[in-house]
């Protein structure tokens, strides 16, 4: 396991170069920063954090949360739980009551993916929704000890599954349009199935007594059958191509790394082989300075499969960090086999 504790060692401290702010890339990044405090019980990871944090407090917050920006909230929670400083506790809850007050939904209170405060993308389902805003709520409403949260947070994941899941394969699309009934361009976008795989990994043991909840045993079901489609889409690197069934679009690294996450949370026994080969090809792509190579850039739902396999994967990006650190803290947590 040394191997992979160097690779966090490295990937936290370049992540902590970063310039990141209050919106999705600064929240999945150090989400999994926090992740590897929480892991590894290094205080540096910590410090880090916090002084990153309190530095974006100072220099003031944004005048709107949207739904991208919820996503730092999961190291907001982090933070309170180690630190017990209240101020941390209160900008996680001035995310959630504008996600459960003031964000914009759809049809059955579903959350309508937000980048601005503008309307972007009328009665549109992103997957990316899960991670930013759903899998937030579900932490803080387990924490609150708030049954209607954790009813509503829940209830995303099964009108998104409706939405996004094609029942024939159990891949997921990018995206679902409310006032088309369809799927936008209709691709099985891979970190799109990355954001779906990873946080359904996270329902059931972040849930006490989730066999309680039936919208869980939802998920439960379709992370299932999304994993076992999604192991023989893998390549012979052990990664996924960025549209999952084009092999013509290129390997994607943080995509790869949700999907193996989930793997590695779900510990189903027959993924093992399948997570060891994945293990390999992420690693290949992470530098000894702790850059995450070949992530692809902040992705809407393209207009066609050109649109994809064009997305620049040149830069390291805050969500390729803190993928990256999910699924190495998962590895380290599940103590999984490295060739």
């Amino acid at each position: 396991m040394k191997k992979i504790e160097k690779a966090i060692d490295a990937i936290v401290n370049k992540t902590m170069e970063m310039d990141l702010t209050w919106d999705w890339p600064g929240g999945v990044a150090y989400y999994g920063v926090a992740k590897a405090y929480e892991t590894t019980g290094k205080d540096a990871y910590l410090s880090l954090l916090r002084a990153r944090i309190d530095e974006l407090i100072d220099v003031g917050l944004p005048k709107h949360w949207t739904v991208n920006a919820c996503a730092m909230g999961h190291c907001l929670i982090s933070l309170y739980e180690a630190t017990k400083d209240e101020k941390y506790w209160d900008l996680a809850l001035s995310k959630l009551d504008y996600l459960r007050n003031h964000a914009i939904r759809f049809g059955d209170r579903v959350l309508q993916h937000t980048v601005s405060s503008k309307n972007d993308f009328p009665e549109q389902a992103w997957a990316d929704t899960l991670f930013m805003a759903a899998y937030f709520m579900l932490r803080m409403g387990v924490k609150m000890g708030d049954q209607d949260i954790i009813n509503d947070a829940l209830a995303q994941w099964h009108w998104h599954i409706k939405y996004l899941q094609n029942p024939e394969t159990s891949l997921w699309y990018h995206g679902y349009s409310n006032i088309n009934k369809d799927h936008l361009s209709g691709f099985y976008w891979a970190r799109a199935n990355a954001w779906a795989a990873y946080t359904m990994s996270r329902v059931l043991p972040s849930t006490p007594g989730w066999y309680l909840y039936p919208y869980a045993m939802d998920v439960q079901c379709a992370v299932r059958d999304q994993l076992a489609a999604l192991k023989y889409l893998q390549t012979e690197n052990g990664l996924w191509h960025t549209v999952l069934d084009d092999e013509e679009s290129y390997e994607e690294v943080s995509a790869s790394c949700g999907i193996t996450a989930a793997m590695l949370n779900c510990a189903n026994p027959l993924h093992k082989k399948y997570i060891e080969k994945a293990m390999d090809g992420i690693l290949k792509n992470i530098t000894p300075d702790g850059r995450v190579l070949n992530v692809s850039g902040g992705t809407a739902v393209m207009r066609d499969l050109e649109g994809y396999r064009n997305i620049p994967k040149t830069w390291i990006q805050g969500w390729g960090q803190g993928l990256a650190l999910a699924v190495l803290t998962a590895s380290l947590k599940n103590q999984a086999p490295i060739n």
